[in-house]
């Protein structure tokens, strides 16, 4: 289940796509011009933006240059347009725009696009991580610390796999819980409750905590490099 963001000024279009991938559980939140939709985009998590680019306020080039010169992360950009020249779509590609799909278009084939953009980050990341003293295999789900296993439920695991892929930035709160739950309403306590769990099961038994708070904006790993 991806978390989309459509900027989109064609309101028949946006209606459409939440039409279609509602039912899928996917979530998406939607922007009418390119002001809010940058806003957003750097403020918020989203697996993949899906962009057109004549918009009003900023046009999606704009937006595009804007996201990768100040989001702290890489976001999946996909340009939809009706604009289907050579020229837009290098410019496109050369802002940054990581594929392009021009109107009319496939609803099917937006969504497997979608789906290759937000696992695309992975492909070129190893199957084990090893973070000094901290080793977690994606393939089998084992986690060890000081070559002993660290025994997770799901949730506690979801949380770790995430701040060791995202190490070293802080991973705020809220993407935590979009990435772990989605829109699917949780206990307002819930991340901390797991989070818990995780240090129960991670840092209790050793002497010095991995996981580190980041009071008022989120958590992130405390690696010793020459652990």
């Amino acid at each position: 289940m991806l978390k989309l963001l459509i900027v989109e000024d064609n309101r028949d279009i946006a209606l459409n796509l939440a039409d279609y991938f509602g039912p899928l559980g996917w979530t998406l939140d939607f922007a009418e011009d390119g002001k809010q939709g940058l806003g957003l985009a750097l403020s918020q998590y989203y697996d993949v933006v899906v962009l057109d680019l004549m918009l009003p306020k900023l046009d999606g080039w704009q937006v595009c240059r804007a996201l990768r010169e100040q989001a702290k992360r890489h976001v999946p950009v996909l340009m939809l347009t009706a604009r289907d020249s050579l020229s837009d779509k290098v410019q496109g590609f050369e802002l940054g725009a990581d594929d392009y799909l021009t109107k009319p278009f496939a609803l099917e084939e937006l969504k497997v696009r979608c789906l290759a953009l937000a696992n695309r980050h992975q492909l070129q990341q190893p199957h084990l991580l090893e973070l000094g003293e901290l080793s977690l295999d994606r393939r089998s789900a084992r986690v060890t610390r000081q070559g002993r296993d660290i025994e997770l439920n799901a949730i506690p695991y979801q949380i770790l796999l995430i701040l060791a892929s995202n190490y070293p930035r802080v991973v705020g709160k809220l993407e935590l819980s979009e990435r772990i739950w989605g829109d699917e309403p949780t206990e307002s306590d819930a991340l901390k409750s797991h989070i818990y769990l995780l240090r129960q099961a991670l840092d209790k038994p050793f002497s010095t905590p991995l996981i580190r708070t980041v009071h008022g904006i989120g958590y992130t790993l405390d690696i010793h490099e020459n652990a």
